[in-house]
């Protein structure tokens, strides 16, 4: 008997010898876990941080120089670097206005996509259509910026417009063909928005006798209005940072329009001509790369604290 007891506590104590090795592996596992995923972190704070710091001390050359004045840079339409003339507002228009045209063509197709996916789709035809959309977010850009050269505005926008109304370069073919490029964007966080409303909200406006078409788009739709209005403001933000198809179907040379069939140049499509051109270092010309730079980054960060703003406002919390 005496024995059997001491085979017993034997047992005891090695199986709780194990637990404890087991345990203090699992604890070294985790803290080197939590040590990378710091070191990540901070590296990703890190670069961030440089980048503004670079951002704002070469803006700060360009708009110490004697030759640049706030006033014209925000208040004038021509922007000519080699004759001194920065008036920022031929790029900013055009560059909102092509945005604007992204947004008319992503916003209804991506949340009709978005409602498909989520009301009315299969689980089956679900798990084949989302991935098939996403790919279209894994196209190169450059690709999308020659579809629009070659085939939109010849084909598409000559065809029906004329030649002699559309110019070969134009903001319309670069706007209706980023709005392709951020459909998937406004598609998948709508979609994703959709889904995470209650299913009880579903049943209860069944229960009424609501038709499934009125249930998404009275019911479903309200109540996740903050994800799909930050899935509108994430793509104008990616919209507006869009920098090849710009660069290569909207047109180079900044020019002060609202005519979508004209030709006109971007803040990046500017940015990306005039980096990859003979300028020298500190000079007129390329600090104002970073002046224009310093706007592009306000802008964006404006809309990202207005997409924050959006998703606090208009939150739905189910309990």
């Amino acid at each position: 008997m005496e024995q059997e007891v001491r085979v017993g506590i034997e047992r005891a104590a090695a199986v709780g010898g194990s637990a404890i090795n087991l345990r203090g592996k699992r604890r070294f596992g985790e803290h080197i876990i939590e040590t990378i995923v710091f070191i990540c972190g901070a590296l990703s704070i890190f670069t961030t941080t440089a980048i503004v710091i670079v951002l704002f001390q070469e803006a700060w050359m360009f708009f110490g120089s004697p030759e640049v004045n706030l006033t014209e840079f925000f208040g004038t339409t021509t922007w000519q670097p080699e004759t001194g003339r920065f008036g920022i507002w031929p790029l900013m228009t055009s560059t909102l206005l092509t945005s604007f045209i992204a947004l008319l063509v992503a916003v209804p197709l991506g949340l009709g996509a978005a409602i498909y996916l989520s009301e009315y789709a299969s689980p089956t035809a679900r798990g084949y259509l989302k991935p098939i959309l996403e790919v279209l977010a894994g196209v190169p850009t450059v690709v999308y910026g020659y579809f629009a050269l070659t085939f939109v505005t010849p084909v598409i926008l000559q065809g029906l417009l004329g030649k002699e109304r559309v110019e070969i370069y134009n903001m319309l073919s670069a706007g209706l063909t980023m709005g392709i490029m951020i459909l998937p964007l406004v598609a998948s966080m709508s979609e994703d928005a959709l889904s995470a409303v209650p299913r009880s909200l579903r049943e209860g406006s069944y229960g009424l006798g609501a038709t499934r078409l009125e249930t998404s788009v009275r019911v479903v739709v309200p109540a996740a209005l903050s994800g799909i209005l930050a899935a509108v403001i994430v793509a104008m933000s990616r919209a507006v940072g869009e920098t090849m198809i710009v660069a290569l179907a909207a047109g180079a040379g900044p020019r002060f329009t609202f005519n979508p069939l004209q030709a006109a140049e971007t803040m990046t499509g500017h940015i990306a001509r005039i980096s990859g051109g003979d300028i020298s270092y500190a000079s007129i010309q390329y600090t104002s790369i970073f002046a224009i730079a310093l706007v592009l980054f306000f802008m964006t960060l404006l809309l990202n604290l207005l997409s924050g703003w959006v998703v606090r406002r208009f939150r739905e919390v189910y309990e």
